[in-house]
């Protein structure tokens, strides 16, 4: 390991605690802000031509707006139809209804669960943000209840789709490691569905019970009057309202489109036209497409709605997560800047001097990466590069046990420069600690709990 390399590591270090102190201090910087002095900071202490250093940034914040900011907007659409329409209020109420306040987290992870399958984080969560803020604000007007309901009803949502996405595929997480240790989707897929449940419980219900006297958490409220409040119609307009089930499948439809998609790519060959229909209706961006699409049709055109006040809707669902989107950019910008400054590549050289086994040592070199470069794609690529040698050359080695624990490994410390931290933060009106408290600390106990079920897996025979 020589010199350049810790002295990159110690630029990424100082670089989040830079960012930090910008943001939490006195001159109380806002995020998007922060994140871009840094990103610069980073590229100039790292060396990086200034040309480069803004090809960077720019790269880093357009790629995270195309794959997540797209996708996002559609989701605060496809939430502000749900609400205006009573859906959310009706499945609000149905979930209180049926379980005590105990439960109540239990089933928000049930259904994040289902929702996780198939769904990225990010798009999970924008997914699931009317049904929670709808559920926590009147989980909050109950006289009994103590604490913020947002992260009582958060948490287990964060928590299950978390470990859905590093734990099983068809997410890209485990989809990487599996095609560069070339081994089988069945196998991993299985591990990853059982070392999901106890992660997801610890790290949701659980956890969440703990944290929710100690935090008093309100979301910003025009995110929360848009995703909660259902637009009232003139006296004039008809007053038929959609079925609640006609409602749950507008909700469900991306979910649904996306796991044709994850079922297509384990069930059909690769030249099938069949899968590549699936693969382009499943897309994140076209299923919640998709599904804003049906849901304007059958929940408000077909149900005497005025098209000028769905547009006037769709509109103004836009100008609260405004805001979010740009802070999610700016993240994407400072992960990209330090991937690009090659802290990876120090985090690899530092880990080839680790003499560990191969299951611990794949979950260590992700989590490093990770947490270093702020993509969890990084870290998976770059401990299933290294550690893909080891496939030949150890046959006892369990190598769907290893591709789980690289994606366990993916998900520790989900921090500043992620951009999941900035979409939990920004959404739920979190300060820097308290977002620390949620989405840091609940991945990092998916991780942990992860990586002890692989270590468990390993004592048992090998499946296929």
């Amino acid at each position: 390991m020589s010199h350049y390399d810790i002295q990159l590591l110690l630029t990424a270090l100082v670089s989040v605690l830079v960012l930090v102190a910008l943001i939490v201090s006195r001159l109380r910087v806002h995020p998007l802000l922060a994140l871009l002095i840094v990103s610069i900071g980073v590229g100039v202490a790292t060396g990086m031509a200034p040309g480069d250093i803004v090809k960077n940034i720019t790269d880093g914040a357009g790629k995270t707006l195309g794959a997540v900011g797209v996708v996002i907007a559609l989701g605060a659409m496809l939430g502000k139809i749900l609400a205006d329409s009573g859906t959310t209020e009706h499945l609000a109420n149905a979930i209180l209804r049926r379980s005590s306040d105990r439960m109540i987290p239990w089933a928000m992870t049930l259904v994040a669960f289902v929702i996780g399958i198939p769904m990225f984080f990010e798009v999970g969560l924008v997914v699931m943000l009317p049904l929670i803020f709808s559920v926590a604000r009147k989980l909050e007007s109950r006289e009994k209840f103590k604490g913020s309901g947002y992260v009582y009803v958060g948490v287990p949502v964060i928590s299950a789709l978390a470990a859905m996405h590093g734990m099983v595929p068809p997410h890209p997480g485990p989809l990487t490691a599996i095609a560069v240790l070339h081994t089988s989707v069945g196998p991993t897929m299985l591990y990853g569905f059982v070392a999901a449940i106890p992660a997801m419980v610890l790290g949701g219900p659980l956890y969440g019970a703990f944290i929710t006297p100690r935090m008093n958490v309100r979301p910003d409220a025009a995110l929360l009057d848009q995703f909660t409040t259902a637009t009232s119609k003139p006296a004039d307009a008809p007053q038929s309202a959609p079925s609640t089930g006609l409602g749950v499948l507008s909700a469900l439809l991306p979910a649904i489109l996306m796991l044709l998609h994850a079922l297509a790519e384990v069930l059909l060959p690769k030249d099938s036209g069949l899968l590549h229909i699936a693969a382009f209706l499943g897309n994140p961006l076209i299923a919640m497409l998709l599904g804003v699409v049906f849901a304007a049709i059958f929940l408000v055109d077909t149900h005497g709605g005025d098209p000028e006040q769905l547009r006037n809707a769709l509109g103004q669902s836009l100008k609260p997560i405004a805001g979010i989107m740009l802070i999610i950019a700016g993240g994407g910008a400072f992960q990209h800047v330090l991937t690009a400054a090659q802290v990876g590549t120090a985090i690899v050289h530092m880990t080839q001097q680790f003499h560990l086994p191969p299951l611990i040592l794949g979950w260590l070199i992700a989590m490093l990466l990770s947490v270093s470069t702020g993509s969890a794609t990084v870290g998976i690529v770059g401990a299933a590069g290294l550690l893909a040698p080891l496939v030949g050359a150890d046959p006892a080695l369990n190598v769907p046990l290893l591709a789980l624990a690289i994606g366990c490994g993916s998900l520790f410390f989900n921090y500043a420069n992620h951009a999941g931290f900035w979409m939990v933060k920004e959404s739920f009106g979190m300060s820097m600690g308290e977002a620390t408290k949620t989405i840091t600390v609940v991945q990092s106990i998916v991780s942990l709990v992860g990586l002890v079920m692989v270590l468990l897996f390993d004592l048992l025979p090998k499946l296929g």
